[in-house]
């Protein structure tokens, strides 16, 4: 069944509605479920079956059924809260990953409500110590350019974060920020009085050649998220966030999801009589069981031009995460999400986020 497939389930009321029975689920690109939500989210999945979500651009609401979910990429600047869940993934049979942006702007205050750097760099090294190498990727994220933040400021950040995470962490996914893309970004950093400088190609050559260099002593592979400029040169990749590659090496034992990805399991070749080995394709994925695998196109088609990611269902909304970053994309306002959270708690485990 794919991702968009839809069959009539009951709500908690009765109800039956149509309802999303995603394989692979996004939580979230909209907001921040590990942070300020887990409690919510695992009650929906584990004791309820499904939540609701809200379309940000119609304000249709749809309905989302966690009863053939195999597979859960967490996005979160703080997912400390998932340690006390993950019993339940593994309960389930349900794999994971989570995008960690471990980003350090504490001096400059960007992100006012993030936890202290070091106690981050903790739940990173925790949560890698639970899930394993690969189960947590390193993400610093937007790379965001001030009056008082220049390359040589960033890249010392990156350097020091990545001097502690080395034996965690396989990757290192940036972002430039975008920021004249965004009006409400723009409108949000003014009224901070914070002084943004937008990312020239140059500059971004410029980062991108001074972190291949700085990278020599970690050799992390580095990625860019959905960015038009090509950085291969300097030896960096267009990362795909929700990445079928990554699933793929740590869950290859689900058949349902293997099927779902399009993956065909292929034994190593062995050498014939004269020593020759064929060649593996180029896109082949190593697995510890001397097979590797290949697979379809499995790329999401609705995302923005430049993202990489493959499809899956993100069950997040706009205008909830609580972070307080002065450069988020993801609220109207810092008032709006506060007040959206505040409705949160009064209604903990309603059908969607907010609770109405």
């Amino acid at each position: 069944m794919a991702t968009w497939d839809k069959i009539k389930l009951p709500r908690e009321n009765g109800e039956l509605v149509d309802m999303q029975v995603p394989i692979l689920v996004s939580a979230s690109r909209s907001t921040d479920i590990p942070a300020f939500y887990a409690d919510w989210f695992f009650h929906r999945l584990n004791v309820a079956g499904y939540s609701a979500w809200t379309n940000p651009f119609n304000g249709v609401r749809s309905y989302v059924s966690y009863r053939n979910t195999r597979f859960i990429v967490f996005w979160s600047k703080n997912p400390r809260p998932l340690l006390e869940y993950l019993h339940i993934l593994e309960e389930k049979g349900i794999g994971c990953y989570i995008q960690y942006s471990l980003n350090d702007y504490e001096v400059e205050g960007l992100e006012k409500n993030v936890p202290p750097l070091v106690q981050r760099i903790d739940t990173f090294k925790i949560l890698v110590d639970r899930l394993g190498k690969g189960h947590v990727v390193w993400r610093f994220d937007p790379l965001v350019l001030t009056e008082s933040i220049n390359i040589d400021s960033l890249l010392g950040k990156i350097e020091r974060i990545g001097d502690q995470l080395l034996g965690y962490t396989e990757k290192l996914v940036f972002s430039f920020a975008d920021i004249l893309s965004y009006r409400k970004v723009q409108s949000n950093l003014q009224k901070a009085q914070i002084n943004y400088r937008d990312w020239s190609d140059i500059q971004m050559r410029e980062f991108a050649s001074r972190l291949s260099i700085l990278n020599k002593k970690w050799n992390y592979e580095l990625a860019t998220c959905g960015e038009k400029i090509n950085l291969t040169q300097c030896g960096i990749n267009k990362n795909h966030c929700i990445d079928d590659d990554l699933i793929i090496r740590l869950a290859y034992n689900d058949k349902v999801l293997m099927d779902y990805l399009k993956v065909k399991k292929l034994s190593m070749p062995q050498p014939d009589l004269f020593g020759n080995t064929e060649q593996l394709p180029k896109d082949a994925i190593l697995l510890p069981d001397n097979t590797y695998a290949i697979h379809g196109d499995n790329k999401d088609k609705g995302q923005r031009q430049f993202c990489g990611c493959i499809k899956s269902k993100d069950i997040g909304e706009y205008n909830t995460c609580i972070h307080g970053c002065e450069y988020c994309y993801a609220n109207a306002s810092k008032q709006v999400a506060l007040k959206n959270y505040k409705t949160h708690k009064e209604h903990l485990y309603g059908e969607t986020i907010t609770g109405i």
